[in-house]
């Protein structure tokens, strides 16, 4: 992957001087060592900022945009860096905010089952909080142990569990937003679930990927926790059989709150990876259902049914909370040990219609024979969302081109089968050449004024989402 150190920004003494003056100088740095910590994200693309602030709050991120406005740098948020996009990398200098000196609870309100909270809380950290109070806060991206708050906010994250509880927009009530130009505002509401007054700014901003605002606060809405979950490991012969299985478990209107899928590659990575004993089959479904305990018992006895209708050859209910960790341990293991197949992971998540997912999967596997690529897929089954891994070796020039075809190929086949080529990892830098595939001028040119209107001087986080002219995005 290429290297970038040379930012089209240059920061002037006074604008650097100011930053130390907003933030202190401890919570600054144009140091090498950390201008290269903070360039990274999962794409592994970095890209250099001209220096790194941690704000302490909604006021010093306002006088940094207002600086950044008037001074005409560049300002991108970041959370943890975890996203897949290159959203949070400053493809055109400037400087990077970082979110996390600011990680507070602010508080829990059992009453009215809310969350006050911080952007750079950890979503796992989150979790545990409210559980430990008997609530509940569902979304839970696989990177739940270091993503934040507000980078699940930016990219609007879902997880294994959307299936049943939705994404992370179907959870915040309100935040608290400083926008491009550093006005603050506060959209929504703080407590209620209901709240029509004026636009609806607060899923505007959820799932902008830090383009129009910074979130500096959240306002979340919880759940009681589940009273009974059982979790199910089920193998199957075919891929095609467990696809099938997927789709008679919905349509018998069981709703599991994770339904997950893993193709043989994945399979085979994760035993050799984490010795678990999963060879010799060709798909796995991971299951979980929750609820109250006579219904939760009720839905294991279907899903076992359905399962067995469709061929599965092995059906396992975890016994206790180890298992049930161990079964989970091979789900999240997925994703580090692709590594052992090749060394560059292109790595898409595309959703389909749940009645298209037998297609989806077929197709995926011809595109693999017809590029002559190792293609490993796994995810969401349940909602149609599946991560969809070309692993080729990117120093070949050869290998890169079959991997950036096939990821074509896969788009193609998703928008023809009614999907979205991005379920929940946002367009970043990454899928901006490919957003005509699904969005019209008239679309992207909508969501251009937007921009526009909230980010006059094009201040934050430029060069995300909309293709540059110069990228050949295909045509849809």
């Amino acid at each position: 992957m290429p290297r970038t150190w040379m930012s089209r920004t240059m920061l002037s003494d006074t604008v650097k001087s100011e930053l130390e003056r907003i933030a202190g100088t401890a919570n600054v740095s144009f140091a090498r060592e950390d201008l290269i910590c903070y360039s990274y994200d999962a794409t592994n693309n970095p890209v250099a900022p001209d220096a790194v602030v941690f704000p302490g709050g909604a006021e010093e991120v306002s006088l940094i945009l207002k600086m950044a406005n008037s001074e005409r740098f560049p300002v991108v948020p970041r959370g943890a860096g975890t996203g897949f996009t290159g959203g949070s990398l400053p493809v055109e200098g400037g400087v990077v905010l970082s979110t996390e000196r600011m990680r507070s609870i602010r508080g829990i309100d059992t009453e009215n089952l809310t969350a006050d909270v911080e952007p750079g809380v950890v979503t796992g950290e989150l979790q545990s909080e409210v559980e430990g109070l008997g609530l509940f806060y569902p979304p839970d991206p696989t990177s739940l142990k270091f993503s934040t708050i507000g980078g699940n906010i930016a990219e609007c994250a879902g997880g294994p569990r959307a299936l049943k509880y939705g994404v992370t927009r179907d959870y915040v009530l309100g935040l608290e937003v400083v926008l491009p130009t550093g006005d603050i505002i506060m959209t929504g509401t703080k407590k209620t679930v209901k709240g029509v007054v004026g636009y609806d700014l607060t899923r505007l901003v959820v799932g902008s990927e830090g383009t129009l605002g910074v979130v500096t606060r959240a306002f979340l809405r919880l759940l009681p926790l589940p009273e009974a979950t059982r979790t199910m490991l089920v193998k199957f012969s075919s891929l095609e059989d467990a696809a099938r299985a997927v789709s008679a478990i919905i349509s018998a209107r069981i709703i599991p709150s994770t339904l997950e899928i893993m193709d043989s590659v994945s399979i085979r990575c994760v035993d050799e990876f984490a010795k678990i004993g999963l060879s010799g089959v060709e798909a796995v479904l991971l299951i979980e259902v929750d609820g109250r305990e006579d219904g939760v018992e009720r839905d294991v006895a279907d899903v076992e049914r359905i399962c067995k209708e469709n061929r599965s050859v092995e059906f396992r209910v975890a016994a206790d909370r180890f298992e049930v960790k161990d079964l989970w341990k091979v789900r999240r293991s997925i994703s580090p040990a692709l590594k052992r197949i090749k060394p560059t992971k292109l790595n898409e998540d595309v959703v389909v219609p749940r009645s298209r997912l037998v297609e989806l999967i077929s197709g995926i596997q011809d595109i693999a024979r017809k590029r002559g690529v190792v293609i490993a897929s796994f995810g969401h089954a349940g909602d149609g969302n599946i991560h969809v891994n070309v692993m080729v070796d990117g120093n070949d020039p050869r290998e890169a081109r079959a991997g950036g075809d096939a990821v074509r190929d896969i788009f193609d086949l998703t928008v023809a089968l009614g999907g979205t080529i991005s379920g929940e990892h946002g367009v970043g830098i990454t899928k901006a050449p490919y957003i005509n595939m699904e969005l019209t001028d008239q679309d992207i040119e909508a969501m251009k004024r937007i921009k526009r209107a909230l980010d006059p001087s094009g201040v934050l986080n430029p060069g995300k989402i909309f293709p540059s002219p110069d990228t050949g995005a295909p045509r849809g």
